[in-house]
């Protein structure tokens, strides 16, 4: 359980910081990962901002925490918790602290990525710290955050293989995954418009590539990585998900990115040339002018997407639509493509006239295959 608003009123700021360092604690020992119980202090207390929910995260008090940055750079800064404290003042309101500066995000990352005793050693991405504040850092730390995002580092391939404990081997057979790569999307006008994308290789051109488990779940952080450096904290009000595979990406991306926000479906059923959504589609009630992710697992040449983005449109006039997508097409064989236009479905994503397009992959045809062949 969170700290209920009346709860927190009446604690002072001392006993509350403790309360929620105890949580993450406890809440370490069932997740055993820093990201995961971040998230989850932040989906129950939406006030406390990312850098301050991943020191609670590693059980750390602000003077604790000063004392593991210290020993990261072992102990070439004499850092204390008051600079803890003004970069958690600046992240938390406008006009207070002090931001803190790139390098000092890199040593936090990993400071916090040690866990509660210490001893672990998770990739935690500097970006992750101030995600609901990018955009008020200096303009030269967005720069050094958004460079370091498109790099393979703390998210990479080897990385996210070590995490869960597989071989090289196992990455052969199991995480068929290709080289990163920056891609330009459309986004509006202040957003960050470049993502770091990989590339899907199919060893048996013409023939589907089925994804595992492992390729999956790297996909969906992939995305989760891209929402959260897109330059600010975006809230979206429902997830939909396309068919079976869309419906999973959404339910992973509200309970992971979104504080658990309202799942929508839509159930595309093919006649003949044409696309129709089937009774079945659910479209959850929200009043005002909703945010919507449209989840859909991959993009090829049918103009789907234009179809449902009208629908939704048409359900919820005033929204805002936003669309994620595991898998896009390219036009040529090389899939380390240079150009949005030079995927298949780069004019049908246009013309939907999206907020902002995340995208995981790029794959060659026929396509790929979700895991246990969800449709």
């Amino acid at each position: 359980m969170g700290i209920s608003t009346s709860a927190g009123q009446s604690m002072s700021p001392q006993a509350r910081g403790r309360e929620l360092a105890r949580q993450g604690k406890q809440l370490w020992r069932q997740l055993a990962s820093v990201k995961a119980v971040a998230a989850e202090l932040i989906s129950r207390n939406p006030d406390v901002p990312s850098i301050q929910a991943f020191r609670y995260a590693a059980g750390l008090s602000q003077d604790q925490a000063a004392m593991r940055y210290n020993e990261v750079t072992e102990h070439q800064t004499s850092l204390g918790g008051t600079t803890i404290n003004a970069w958690e003042t600046w992240a938390r309101s406008r006009g207070a602290g002090s931001p803190p500066p790139f390098s000092s995000l890199l040593i936090l990352a990993e400071a916090y990525g040690r866990g509660p005793l210490g001893v672990t050693v998770e990739d935690v991405s500097p970006g992750d710290l101030v995600a609901e504040a990018y955009e008020r850092l200096p303009a030269e730390d967005q720069l050094s955050l958004r460079r370091w995002s498109g790099k393979p580092g703390p998210r990479s391939n080897r990385a996210f293989l070590s995490s869960i404990g597989m071989s090289d081997q196992q990455d052969a057979d199991q995480l068929k995954v290709g080289p990163d790569f920056n891609l330009t999307v459309p986004t509006i006008g202040y957003a960050n418009p470049e993502i770091c994308v990989f590339s899907l290789p199919n060893s048996r051109p013409g023939n589907l590539l089925h994804l595992s488990w492992e390729t999956f779940g790297f996909g969906i952080e992939r995305l989760i990585r891209q929402i959260k450096n897109m330059g600010w904290r975006l809230d979206i009000d429902i997830c939909f998900g396309v068919n079976e595979a869309g419906l999973t990406m959404a339910t992973f991306l509200a309970s992971a990115q979104f504080s658990r926000c309202a799942i929508g479906y839509l159930r595309c059923n093919k006649v003949r040339d044409s696309v129709t959504l089937a009774p079945t589609s659910f479209y959850p009630e929200v009043g005002g002018a909703p945010s919507i992710l449209i989840c859909d697992f991959e993009v090829k040449q049918a103009d789907v997407v234009g179809f449902l983005a009208s629908e939704i449109r048409r359900r919820y006039p005033q929204a805002l639509l936003y669309f994620a997508v595991f898998g896009a097409m390219t036009k040529e064989v090389d899939l380390e493509v240079g150009s949005f236009d030079d995927l298949t479905g780069a004019q049908i994503m246009r013309a939907a006239d999206f907020s902002a397009v995340f995208m995981a992959a790029t794959m060659g045809p026929p396509g790929i295959e979700p895991p246990l062949e969800l449709r």
